[in-house]
């Protein structure tokens, strides 16, 4: 049986979602089972996300724009199931200017039902780091192409390796704009990315969700590799922020 969670999160401007998978692949069916994708209340992809407990959704705070999410399924608007969202937790430090601590967690009103299609994603230790030119995964619904055009109902992915923060932040690229919560990943040549529309979906390397899709300049460029922001970073936060929901359930 394939799953799908319904989310209605608050209502901002559309416009503002970004990223979205240039370059890659349609994967095999329900091989990435942990992505979920925002959407609007018509049902149009928005934002990407993780499920990283039953009742946890992790993405990125500019993603709070969508009214809808949908998980297990390789096809945006395959339905089986609706699950509400019970509160939005954003980062408190998010700057919605330098995309600092792009990162929010949503928790869920009823618990995800686990199955050959829907798993959790798994999270990397607090500071835990990935080498440059590791080879990861991100993947996303959306456009295949820098220019747009008909946006695809199939998930796909793509591969790309670590930058350093060095080669990242130096003048020809982001010039300084990258903090030390973010990481980027990205060929030398261009021609892969993430792109408008896959914002909040899961940057995975050895098996862990280490980056989530923030922000960039164009798609596939070859001087601006993708920036994530850096989970690692967070993952204090992460597990502080569910304790504390569960301890509120425990004294009620």
């Amino acid at each position: 049986m394939n799953l799908t969670l319904i989310l209605c999160l608050y209502r901002k401007s559309c416009e503002e979602a970004q990223g979205r998978i240039v370059g890659g692949y349609a994967p095999v069916p329900h091989s990435i089972k942990y992505t979920v994708s925002i959407q609007t209340t018509r049902r149009q992809h928005i934002c990407g996300g993780s499920l990283i407990n039953k009742y946890w959704v992790l993405t990125a705070a500019h993603c709070n724009i969508g009214c809808q999410i949908q998980a297990g399924v390789p096809t945006v608007n395959e339905q089986t199931q609706e699950i509400l969202p019970k509160v939005l937790v954003p980062h408190p430090d998010y700057n919605n200017t330098t995309n600092n601590s792009d990162i929010m967690l949503i928790k869920l009103k009823a618990p995800v039902y686990l199955n050959s299609y829907v798993s959790i994603a798994l999270l990397p230790r607090h500071g835990a780091s990935i080498s440059v030119g590791r080879i990861c995964r991100v993947s996303g619904w959306g456009y295949t192409s820098p220019s747009g055009g008909q946006i695809p109902s199939t998930i796909h992915t793509v591969r790309l390796p670590i930058v350093s923060t060095q080669q990242c932040n130096s003048s020809e690229s982001f010039d300084g704009h990258i903090t030390e919560n973010m990481l980027c990943a990205g060929y030398s040549i261009g021609g892969k990315d993430a792109c408008q529309g896959d914002s909040g979906g899961p940057l995975v390397c050895e098996g862990r969700v280490y980056g989530i899709v923030s922000w960039g300049i164009g798609c596939g460029d070859a001087q601006f590799p993708g920036v994530y922001t850096a989970v690692s970073k967070f993952r204090r936060w992460i597990d502080n922020t569910i304790f504390s929901y569960y301890s509120k359930c425990n004294k009620n």
